[in-house]
């Protein structure tokens, strides 16, 4: 068919000339004698090119559902690949904490901004200047290597800070962007890769969205999940690539800043040109799995240090359950809420479960703290706050009484409802004096909590809402108890 043609050409020669606009790119980024920190974004918009023409001619034919899906799902697909699956390959990424915090910060404001736009809380035209300000100020910074702060007047304090953040972050990347310096003929091959790049983008949207609608496909998965996953595989490779040879820890700058360029250049900027009316709650849903994940991925690797394998496989999964979520709002899918609701919760779980250091790895190589080999910190270490228990034996207590609880509870159906019985598992994870521990009780208990309102009948309601609450309270109360503990007894470091 020529539509399926016409998509493969497109994939093909994009994929060929985005690989070619980068390198050239980065090799008159050189020239230039940009920072390898600025380099790795410029590097970034040359390699975000697909997504963002697929994303801008989607916008200009007003398919609202697909440009934003190809932006959006992009970013869950690159923090996927980039992150979790180059953890997987590398066998865990180890990485500094200010450049975990510096990027993140920046990463979460255009996310939360982001959310705030596609929801309609916010206007396109306000949201990009306060995202567009914040990027050129990180551009600025980075491009400086942190020199002329005296000039904002900031506390000396955070001076040294924000110059020790770049510096770390260029280490990162010096060994990632070592291109030589490029020629004439260089800037001549970028443009024409460029061309390239755009038009074969503009050709596989086109033929991706005459398929879609031949075979009565979602506009969101279309854009969400197909045009989103092609788009962004030469940033998927080159991370994979990276990680290879040692250097997976650039794979966190490369997803973050691309995932910025995607929604300022990709989303926001042509919808202020062009205008974009409110997409649909299906494009909502995505913005929302592109801001948890992105705040989850951000805490675990700030947590840890960086990004351990069994992380890396546990954001993969949490990936696995955004596709479900899209596919069953695409086709809208019977009870499809309470099943984008469940797998959201349970993705809440499973990444908890990655903050907790079974047997983390503290030094992967000299001078650079993270996931590697070396002495390991146990969470289970020492006794409990009952003599003669272990932490580790009152934990597994505090897990068993919530899962037998919701097991007994969902076995009974509409003739009982227990979920009030769930605080039995924060509480007793209290006794454990770790306050790590109790929190993940904790949110097991309140996702037993909300997935238990369906065999009990309650689902949404004002009583189901009330148990809910009940859990979360309990919850949170004990485990900012366990951090007082912790706090007045230092050896408990978890």
């Amino acid at each position: 068919m020529p539509a399926v043609a016409l998509f493969a050409a497109g994939v093909i020669v994009s994929l060929a000339t985005s690989w070619l606009l980068v390198s050239r790119i980065e090799r008159l980024g050189e020239r230039l004698g940009l920072s390898e920190a600025l380099l790795g974004i410029v590097a970034a918009l040359a390699a975000d090119t697909p997504e963002i023409t697929a994303a801008v001619t989607a916008i200009s034919g007003h398919q609202q559902n697909v440009g934003a899906g190809v932006v959006l799902g992009s970013n869950v697909f690159n923090l996927a690949a980039l992150l979790g699956l180059g953890a997987v390959v590398a066998g865990g990424l180890a990485l500094h904490r200010k450049v975990v915090a510096l990027g993140g910060v920046v990463a979460m404001w255009i996310a939360l901004v982001c959310v705030a736009v596609v929801a309609g809380v916010l206007p396109v035209i306000a949201g990009l200047v306060l995202t567009a300000a914040v990027l050129a100020l990180y551009m600025v910074l980075l491009g400086t290597e942190g020199r002329g702060l005296e000039r904002l007047r900031l506390p000396q304090r955070w001076q040294a800070w924000l110059r020790s953040a770049v510096t770390d972050e260029e280490i990162e990347l010096e060994d990632a962007i070592r291109p030589v310096p490029g020629r004439w003929p260089d800037a001549a091959t970028a443009a024409g890769a460029l061309l390239a790049v755009i038009a074969s983008s503009v050709l596989m949207e086109r033929a991706a969205a005459d398929l879609g609608q031949r075979y009565g496909i979602p506009q969101i998965i279309t854009g969400g999940l197909v045009l989103a996953a092609v788009t962004s595989l030469p940033n998927a490779v080159a991370a994979v690539y990276l990680a290879g040879r040692g250097r997976g820890a650039a794979s966190l700058s490369t997803a973050l800043n691309s995932n910025t360029i995607n929604v300022v250049a990709g989303l926001l900027l042509p919808a202020a040109l062009i205008g974009l009316h409110r997409p649909s709650g299906q494009a909502e849903l995505v913005t929302a799995w592109y801001a948890g994940l992105s705040l989850a991925v951000l805490i675990l690797a700030y947590r840890l240090r960086g990004l351990s394998r069994v992380a890396g496989i546990l954001i993969i999964a949490v990936y696995a359950a955004f596709v479900t979520s899209v596919v069953v709002s695409g086709y809208a899918l019977e009870h499809a809420p309470v099943v984008i609701t469940v797998l959201s919760v349970l993705s809440a779980v499973v990444l908890a479960a990655g903050l907790v250091p079974f047997a983390r790895r503290r030094h992967s190589r000299p001078g650079m703290p993270g996931v590697g080999r070396g002495p390991t910190v146990s969470a289970f270490r020492g006794e409990s706050l009952v003599p003669g228990w272990s932490a580790a034996r009152i934990w597994t207590l505090s897990l068993l009484l919530p899962s037998l609880i919701a097991a007994i509870d969902g076995a009974a159906g509409r003739h009982i409802v227990l979920i009030g019985f769930l605080i039995a598992g924060p509480c007793c994870a209290l006794l454990t004096a770790r306050w790590l521990l109790t929190a993940f009780t904790g949110l097991l208990a309140a996702g037993l909590a909300v997935i238990l309102g369906i065999p009990d009948g309650i689902w949404a309601t004002g009583t189901h809402l009330t148990f809910i609450g009940s859990v979360v309270v309990v919850a949170a109360s004990c485990t900012c108890a366990a951090a007082l503990i912790t706090k007045v007894t230092p050896e408990r470091r978890i």
